[in-house]
């Protein structure tokens, strides 16, 4: 059986829910988040707007949420306000640099593991663009990047969990049926490599390997094949056996009936995943209420709709094994 230490023990507990299960609500999002409100209002929106928005995501999602994953730049006024839930932090700067080839990652300046800790983090989250097929120059700056990570995490003994996003090396677009059938492999290729000792990766962040309106025979599907039913089972078996790391699942944007849709297939092919990470397929909706009539309505809709599509959440993670199992542990308890 893997040792963990007690801290990544001790916060790993933390975001999880009794089971062991992951069942995180995502809330870090901040330059997307901020185009998306001004173009619903048709006016800017500023820093206050970011700010009550996570507070009200937080307040109302996290009743029925494990943890919430917030950002130290506008999420920590949010972060009081999470009904006692675990609290991860992002670390990494919105975005990415569109002017260097390769989407090269950044740190926030003036934060560090040492301040997220102090700040109230649980566990530590860096969002990482990678592919495997990317020049072999670019893919090593990002792992030695993360080795850097990986290892002010371990000194700090805090959990490091790496969200990886997949993107067309070629510069083709991630949305198309051509993109579609190299995502098997994207997701596959990242999952293998930083699930390296060396990274000292806790948990894996992971797109599911397939896009699902090109998965033939599911409601999501939009007409053109990139895989059937069966072909897109094996890929969420295939991704599976590239790590023996905990790993939970991302929204990546996509609304909440497919993204409910995503995890009774990935409950279908009988992998041992072990949560989620979910964000906008929870609030996403709730964008253009928020920025035409403000907080109250917002909240409203938030204890409606929201609710709703996190409970969806919460009852397709029937599906999801405990975290501890990939340490060989029968319980929590056994680890320490």
């Amino acid at each position: 059986m893997s040792k963990l230490t007690p801290g990544k023990l001790a916060g790993l507990k933390s975001v999880s829910d009794s089971r062991g299960v992951i069942a995180a609500a995502a809330m870090d999002q901040r330059g997307s988040l901020q185009k998306s409100l001004a173009k619903e209002r048709g006016a800017a929106a500023d820093a206050h707007d970011l700010e009550v928005f996570k507070t009200l995501v937080t307040e109302v999602l996290t009743r029925h949420a494990s943890a919430i994953l917030l950002d130290p730049e506008f999420g920590l006024p949010a972060s009081k306000q999470r009904n006692g839930k675990g609290l991860l932090l992002a670390y990494e700067k919105t975005g990415y640099d569109a002017q260097t080839p390769g989407r090269l990652p950044d740190l926030l300046d003036v934060w560090s593991v040492r301040r997220l800790k102090e700040a109230g983090a649980d566990c530590i989250k860096i969002l990482l663009y990678y592919t495997p097929y990317e020049k072999s120059h670019v893919n090593d700056h990002k792992h030695a990047w993360t080795e850097r990570i990986g290892d002010e995490c371990l000194a700090h003994d805090i959990p490091f969990f790496l969200e990886l996003v997949g993107y067309d090396a070629d510069g083709g677009d991630e949305k198309s049926l051509a993109y579609a059938r190299k995502k098997p492999d994207v997701v596959s290729g990242g999952m293998a490599e930083f699930g390296k000792a060396r990274y000292n990766v806790d948990v894996l962040k992971v797109e599911v390997p397939i896009v699902m309106e090109f998965v033939e025979g599911t409601k999501a599907f939009k007409g053109e094949k990139a895989y059937t039913r069966a072909e897109a089972l094996q890929h969420f078996r295939d991704a599976e056996t590239m790590t023996h790391k905990p790993y939970i699942y991302l929204s990546a944007g996509v609304s909440n009936p497919v993204f409910i849709e995503t995890l009774e297939l990935a409950g279908e092919s009988g992998t041992k995943y072990n949560g989620v990470l979910c964000g906008r397929a929870t609030w996403k909706d709730g964008i253009a209420i928020y920025a035409k009539q403000g907080a109250d309505a917002f909240r409203q809709w938030l204890e409606t709709v929201g609710v709703e599509n996190i409970s969806n959440v919460n009852k397709a993670l029937k599906t999801a094994s405990p975290w501890y199992l990939k340490f060989g542990a029968k319980s929590m308890e056994e680890l320490g």
